[in-house]
């Protein structure tokens, strides 16, 4: 599935067409969504896109595209980085990239 987009707002309507449709958040080393929170050791990274900024270091992002084992599909954006809160690191280690 792999194709790095121009920006992450093309990376985002792309990543929504194939249906990760859920917005997820970094909270209380969980995944957070609407409908609840859930472990890390749920989920699997499907792919990553990495942005960098053009002239400030601090707009670097990370959009990735994450499934749970039980079928939730979405999207999770970070920065990364100086930018990357050590919160939001200690998560991601968690979760699995597929290969």
């Amino acid at each position: 599935m792999k194709e790095q987009y121009d920006t992450i707002s093309v990376a985002i309507e792309k990543l929504r067409k194939l249906g990760f449709t859920t917005d997820f958040n970094l909270k209380d080393n969980c995944l957070a969504h609407p409908q609840g929170k859930i472990k890390a050791d749920d989920f699997i990274i499907v792919d990553v896109y990495r942005y960098e900024g053009n002239s400030d270091a601090e707009d670097e992002a990370a959009v990735y595209a994450i499934e749970s084992y039980y079928g939730v599909k979405g999207i999770l954006v970070t920065g990364y980085g100086i930018s990357t809160e050590a919160n939001s690191e200690e998560i991601l280690k968690r979760l699995n990239i597929r290969g």
